[in-house]
């Protein structure tokens, strides 16, 4: 459970959950429903669990079923980044049956595949509990729903990345080539970035990190470095700067990676790779 609830704006709730049903009920609507349930017909419905797992997107579910119906009535029995397991019942749904089944996919979907994410990170946060680092995203997300999915990594307990190229710099090696080395790339952000304008550079080598501590770095990405590598850097910077392990991170290295003593590891596997979690709804009358 993270420490403080993660939260998700109103608004970009009701613009996810609108792009969605507009994309499945299209320009005729739900006509498997239509054609078969009368259209006075009344159903409750219960949505299940079915494997264990850390719960994410409630509030796009309730707003799936709202926005279909007004009239439905969505009752949960459980909270975004609360543990889960297989069985629990989730929500229970009653009203215009009609209504129901033309919003259950969307409701799913964005359950599944957010509670999906939020487990796999909880998977993550799990294997180095023992260790000061965090695990955090990245960039590499599901075009259009970056916002909710990065909202799925805190309620599975990990923390956030920037969230695009506009809220922090993050001078990576094409930057550092162009701009002609790491000490004038970091002058040339310095001299661009706002006070409260993060700026953090990615290096490869030791050499390149004996670069950017020379040139008063305070936040670095070491890509792509083992366990031993990432020791040495952590000694060579001696408290000097964040350092932030990036690369090849999987659930087999990752505890050998925060054992190093890095500050942040970030990986784009719990966002990119994760697998959804297995949520049904049931009609129960």
């Amino acid at each position: 459970m993270p420490p403080s609830r993660p939260a998700l704006s109103p608004v970009v709730i009701e613009d996810a959950v609108r792009a969605a049903l507009r994309e499945d009920l299209g320009r005729a609507g739900d006509i498997t429903s239509c054609a078969t349930i009368s259209a006075d017909t009344e159903a409750s419905a219960v949505m299940v669990s079915r494997e264990d797992g850390v719960l994410c997107g409630l509030a796009l579910a309730e707003a799936s079923f709202r926005l279909q119906d007004a009239g439905l009535r969505f009752t949960a029995n459980a909270q975004d980044g609360e543990p889960i397991t297989k069985q629990q019942p989730i929500a229970q749904i009653a009203g215009n049956a009609r209504s129901i089944l033309a919003a259950e996919r969307t409701a799913l979907n964005f359950m599944c595949h957010l509670s999906g994410v939020a487990s796999y990170t909880a998977q993550f946060v799990d294997q180095i509990a023992h260790t000061r680092a965090r695990i955090c995203c990245t960039r590499k997300t599901l075009p259009g729903l970056r916002t909710l999915e990065k909202y799925a990594v805190r309620c599975g307990g990990g923390v956030n990345h920037r969230f695009g190229l506009d809220d922090a710099m993050l001078i990576k090696d094409n930057h550092i080539a162009i701009a002609g080395g790491i000490a004038k790339a970091l002058a040339a952000a310095r001299a661009c970035a706002g006070h409260l304008v993060m700026i953090e550079i990615e290096v490869d080598t030791l050499e390149q990190l004996q670069d950017a501590l020379d040139a008063g770095a305070e936040a670095i990405l070491l890509d792509n470095m083992g366990p031993e590598k990432l020791r040495d850097a952590v000694a060579i910077t001696a408290g000097r700067a964040k350092l932030e392990a990036s690369g090849g991170i999987t659930l087999a290295s990752i505890s050998q990676i925060a054992e190093s003593g890095v500050d942040f590891i970030s990986t784009s596997q719990i966002t990119m790779a994760a697998p959804s979690l297995d949520i049904g709804l049931d009609i129960s009358s």
